[in-house]
């Protein structure tokens, strides 16, 4: 159960991420988090000496939150499946439908939102938005390797940049449906990205009409 502590430091980390997506970080001051969260100055400075170290607190709090949903949807997958394949196929469907589920337009990544604003930052904060990359470049590079001992690519290819590529459809997706407000633009780009390692790796998907044959 959470105290009154833990709720007042989440509900300005909430508060403040919202508006950062909304109005940048320099467009956020300290003063709108309080009036926005209904805290008082005290009880702001009670959890972050400044905005620096909530800046620092957001990221964490961004790529912790990142880091479940994806465990979920992967552990999920892995459920389903014994094939390396499948695996990452069914994993990308749960998130498309996971996105498709939202009743609101994707709010925006925080990182990617950060990084227009790099040098607000401390090298702390930086350092820990560049952990976060390679964690999602991870992410996926562990699960490709494993694909490409079972299924050898057809044409060559590295691991690592295929995995940034999951990095790049996504938050390129999010800027797509935040700009046509309409999440289909972000389930579209994670499809097409699906479809890219379909095409890659499926021996079964023929190079040619039948490319685009949903599997």
């Amino acid at each position: 159960m959470a105290t009154r502590t833990t709720s007042s430091r989440e509900r300005i980390l909430a508060t403040a991420e919202s508006l950062i997506l909304q109005k940048g970080y320099v467009g956020t001051s300290i003063e709108d988090i309080l009036d926005k969260a209904a805290i008082t100055k005290g009880g702001f400075f009670y959890h972050f000496n400044g905005k620096i170290a909530l800046a620092h607190a957001l990221v964490n709090r961004y790529l912790e939150q990142d880091q479940q949903v994806f465990g979920e949807l992967l552990a999920r997958a892995d459920s389903l499946s014994e094939d390396p394949l499948q695996r990452v196929l069914i994993f990308l469907n749960l998130l498309s439908e996971m996105v498709s589920g939202m009743t609101a337009t994707h709010p925006g990544c925080l990182v990617a939102a950060f990084t227009y604003e790099m040098q607000q930052f401390d090298e702390e904060t930086r350092q820990r938005m560049a952990e976060g990359v390679m964690e999602w470049r991870a992410l996926m590079a562990d699960r490709l390797a494993i694909v490409a001992e079972r299924y050898p690519a057809r044409i060559p290819v590295s691991i690592e940049s295929l995995a940034d590529m999951f990095a790049s459809s996504v938050e390129g997706g999010i800027v797509l449906a935040r700009v046509l407000d309409d999440n289909r633009a972000l389930v579209g780009q994670v499809q097409a990205y699906r479809s890219h390692i379909r095409l890659i790796f499926d021996p079964s998907v023929a190079l040619g009409a039948e490319a685009s044959a949903p599997g």
